[in-house]
């Protein structure tokens, strides 16, 4: 296969099991949805920072952060990235929490066409004609859901620029997925406690009292440190219109988790959306397989 293919193939199947942990992250955002969103995300932050140094001393990173931290330029992109997913984060956790599991699984079923046009955009990226039909197909029916998506249309949006972004400039920096996460995390140290000194409510976590409760909230580093190293590390070996549609994953996962565990209404706008994304995925992954059969 072409080196592009190549490295292609070896970053997919870290997008694929990274997409369906955060596929499945309302599973967990509802055992600790009592936490205030504001408070949790400042827990958030604050434990995945331990999680990712532990992992680069056993991984033996610790020469990588070293040296991005000598970085200035690098760092201010990672400052960029860092403000980028905390605001993905916050905006995440929010809906989920008020009960817009649909609208963040549009939010991320848009995404992915944020991520084509960022990639021909600035990235100098084409597609094939088929690619473009199911691009076509899949805005179709974004643009169908949206229509009837009202007032969560914010929160879709907000969900979808921001990843797309945040994605573009991991992509663009020179850096491991650890050290990566780990300078981000601790760039955003000082916003986090700030969230978690504001935003504790009468119904906050407190975890000086060590239970059950608290050791969810502190599995949060554990469950955003590993999806996000697994996506910075495909984001660098995948050209970015790909890694887009392998995002399909995760918002197919909640709809799914919205319709039958959290029991949202299907409107007939939804179903009709759903069925062209995924006549969509289905001819972008046809054209996949004929190239690969070419190649």
């Amino acid at each position: 296969m072409p080196a592009r293919s190549a490295s292609s193939q070896n970053g997919l199947p870290f997008a694929v099991v990274c997409y369906i942990i955060w596929g499945l992250l309302p599973l967990y955002l509802r055992q600790v949805h009592d936490v205030p969103a504001l408070e949790f995300v400042g827990w958030r932050t604050l434990f995945t920072l331990p999680v990712c140094l532990v992992l680069i001393v056993a991984l033996r990173q610790a020469h990588a952060l070293r040296a991005t931290l000598r970085q200035p330029k690098t760092l201010l992109w990672l400052a960029a990235s860092a403000t980028l997913i905390f605001g993905n984060w916050l905006t995440y956790v929010i809906a989920i929490q008020q009960g817009h599991v649909f609208a963040s699984s549009l939010g991320y079923y848009i995404n992915p066409l944020i991520n084509v046009l960022l990639g021909t955009m600035f990235l100098g990226e084409k597609l094939g004609r088929a690619q473009w039909v199911a691009v076509g197909l899949a805005a179709l029916g974004v643009a169908i859901l949206a229509s009837g998506a009202g007032a969560t249309l914010g929160i879709s949006m907000a969900l979808a620029i921001t990843f797309s972004l945040y994605g573009l400039v991991r992509k663009q920096v020179a850096v491991a997925p650890l050290p990566g996460l780990a300078i981000e995390t601790a760039i955003l140290t000082l916003p986090a406690v700030a969230l978690v000194w504001f935003g504790h409510g009468p119904e906050g976590v407190t975890l000086n009292a060590w239970n059950m409760h608290s050791t969810l909230v502190a599995c949060s580093g554990i469950v955003t440190a590993v999806p996000l190293v697994l996506f910075a590390y495909a984001a660098q070996r995948m050209d970015y219109s790909l890694l887009g549609f392998v995002q399909f994953i995760a918002p197919t996962i909640v709809f799914f988790l919205g319709l039958f565990l959290f029991h949202e209404a299907l409107r007939p706008v939804q179903l009709g959306c759903f069925v062209l994304i995924w006549l969509a995925l289905a001819v972008f992954c046809w054209d996949l397989w004929q190239k690969r059969k070419l190649a």
